[in-house]
């Protein structure tokens, strides 16, 4: 008998310790329930299973949309999005202060596609701070 959906969402909720599995801020300060995504979008062939879904805060989730890959600001190669499922976070990012800062091509570019280091992400990462949420002291790291 397969789990149900909410036990999945359970499932990816808990594995992520309530944290957007992509820039990392934590759930506890929000005012949105974060969402459940499918890293690879069904409409690119993802499944539903939960080696191909992570927790997402509302703004990566609505700026990934259903991508894969996008295109490097700094040249015209395309480069695959950060799969947190496959991936591990700090071989692609590194914290500088409030910022995150890309490692690798990949790196930089999810961090311009999701806009890791808009204004008001860096303000909740101070209010994290102050909850000590922030920086966070463990990263999901499953593969």
């Amino acid at each position: 008998m397969s789990a149900s959906r909410a036990e999945v969402a359970r499932q990816v909720r808990s594995r992520a310790g309530d944290r957007c599995e992509y820039c990392r801020m934590h759930q506890a300060l929000q005012g949105a329930i974060f969402h459940i995504d499918h890293v690879t979008p069904r409409s690119a062939g993802g499944t539903g299973e939960p080696d191909n879904l992570c927790l997402a805060c509302a703004s990566c989730n609505l700026h990934k949309s259903n991508w894969v890959a996008v295109q490097r600001p700094d040249t015209e190669a395309r480069v695959p999005l950060f799969n947190p499922r496959t991936e591990r976070w700090a071989d692609h990012f590194r914290w500088d202060g409030l910022r995150v800062d890309g490692l690798t091509p990949t790196g930089s570019a999810t961090i311009e596609a999701l806009d890791f280091n808009s204004e008001r992400r860096r303000f909740i990462r101070q209010a994290e701070a102050l909850f000590g949420l922030f920086p966070p002291q463990e990263t999901v790291d499953v593969l």
